[in-house]
């Protein structure tokens, strides 16, 4: 009989298929890493848009030469693009209904024409192929060519238990009739409407993605393995709550490498827009836990007078800040998105604001003392490995119940409250950001986001609970 090492050495290969978002991709790039360390061949594809802004942010890849620039592989990973039906110049956020619904169709295409070129033409065995969320008909391309699949969740495992319920109509949610609801599921909390994903709520205006996720979940039994960006310690009930309806196996966080205290060298990560490092030098001429970090991720875009709410707190609480804004592709005429006028000749001795920055570096500063974000998974992840208190300014999909973890679960920060008319108002900011750095309870989410900090780099290192399971996935495919 052969052994595990020798099954191994006869190269198993594995296509990892990724939505064109930088985190989707970079989520799937790490845990590739991982497979690679266990001797296994990965591929990842993605479409041509993705590959486009790789080459704009002027990222460390491997570059082919020619006459036009392409990006073939990044730390042993080799990447493969494909078309997603439209131009480069395309307002892909702006129309994203359309995008979707075409890239449906595009994108079984495609990605069977990769699996033929690439692997069936040279007679190479594919493994499996693990894909995310947002494509979902990559199951049914793997199912049509024989391929076992896996599905990388990359939102909470407790999103995943609220989704899977939701859609497949196994316990009550609000409606139309009853919009003030609340929702109780095993292993997560009371769940009000305010703390429920946008995309279960009645009121929910997004076409594309309710549709998305109603396929993805009614229709699990095609993946033969469900995996999660999270770890066990994190989100242990809302895990073991789903070992009988649909198992569910946390392998994360896969966040980069210096986080977790190990060598930031064997990092991998795509950037889709330019950071400016300078702010890391800025980092260490304050103070430690002095420095306010805001970052409202890349597809975030706040009203002017949600913009204007954030200025006038950081302005008023007197403290460093380092506050990430990205500028509009396509800018509005409600200036939403931009800086308010005036503020940055305000504030110039106070604070630094970037167009992106190097997110992992910046938490893992010791200058960082909270960071208020849109409580994004991927910033979620990274802020917990780092250690760093949470104000939380939820906005859509995942991000609200995400907000509620932090506070009533994780326990490491504060929610942001809107007033009567919805909206954040600067003292409710302002008044977040005092309680956090220095209030009553201060120290409280200092100790538990250590704590967590720690049970982040016991699951990710070997032989803990993440490294196990990842191994147990690895053996799994090698027996196939």
């Amino acid at each position: 009989m052969a052994s595990k090492e020798q099954k191994i050495a006869v190269a198993h290969h594995v296509l990892m298929v990724s939505f064109s978002s930088q985190g989707h991709i970079n989520p799937l790039l790490r845990f590739g890493k991982r497979l690679v360390s266990k001797g296994l061949q990965v591929t990842l594809a993605t479409t041509e848009f993705a590959q486009h802004r790789m080459l704009k942010s002027f990222t460390t890849t491997t570059f082919n030469g020619g006459s036009t620039a392409t990006i073939s592989s990044v730390s042993g990973i080799q990447l493969l693009f494909f078309s997603d039906g439209f131009d480069m110049d395309y307002d892909r956020k702006a129309n994203l209904d359309h995008y979707m619904e075409t890239l449906g169709k595009v994108g079984p295409i495609n990605l069977s024409k990769i699996i033929q070129e690439h692997y069936q033409n040279n007679q190479k065995k594919l493994s499996c192929i693990i894909s995310n969320p947002f494509v979902p008909w990559v199951a049914d391309v793997a199912a049509e060519h024989g391929i076992p699949r896996a599905l990388l969740w990359i939102q909470p495992c407790s999103l995943y238990a609220i989704y899977y319920h939701f859609y497949n109509e196994l316990n009550p949610f609000p409606t139309l009739e009853n919009p003030d609801l609340s929702v109780e599921l095993q292993g997560l909390p009371v769940l009000n409407t305010q703390d429920l994903p946008s995309f279960v709520l009645p009121s929910n205006p997004f076409g594309s993605f309710p549709k998305l996720f109603s396929e993805l979940f009614s229709n699990m039994r095609k993946h033969n393995w469900v995996l999660a960006n999270s770890f066990l310690e994190l989100e242990k009930e809302a895990i073991e709550s789903m070992s009988e309806l649909s198992p569910i196996r946390p392998v994360g966080p896969l966040v980069p490498p210096s986080l977790l205290g190990q060598d930031e060298n064997l990092d991998i990560e795509i950037q889709l827009w330019k950071t400016e490092d300078a702010c890391l030098e800025w980092l260490n001429n304050q103070a430690d836990s002095s420095v306010i970090y805001v970052s409202f991720g890349s597809l975030i875009i706040l009203s002017a007078e949600e913009m204007q709410a954030i200025a006038t707190a950081l302005k008023n609480s007197q403290r460093p800040f380092l506050w990430v804004v990205k500028k509009p592709e396509f800018p509005t005429a409600d200036k939403s998105g931009e800086i308010p006028q005036g503020f940055f000749e305000e504030t110039i001795k106070q604070g630094l604001i970037v167009s992106w920055s190097p997110q992992s570096k910046v938490l893992a500063h010791p200058a960082i003392a909270c960071f208020i974000t849109h409580c994004g998974w991927n910033s979620m992840l990274e802020t917990i490995s780092a250690g760093v208190p949470v104000i939380a300014y939820p906005q859509w999909t995942d991000q609200p119940t995400n907000a509620k973890l932090v506070s009533d679960v994780f326990k490491i920060g504060l929610r942001l409250r809107p007033n009567n008319d919805g909206v954040v108002n600067s003292e409710e900011v302002e008044k977040c950001i005092g309680e956090i750095i220095n209030g009553p309870k201060s120290e409280e989410y200092k100790k538990n986001a250590m704590e967590l900090k720690v049970a982040a780099r016991e699951a990710a290192s070997g032989g803990g609970s993440s490294d196990r399971n990842i191994q147990l996935f690895v053996d799994e495919i090698v027996g196939n």
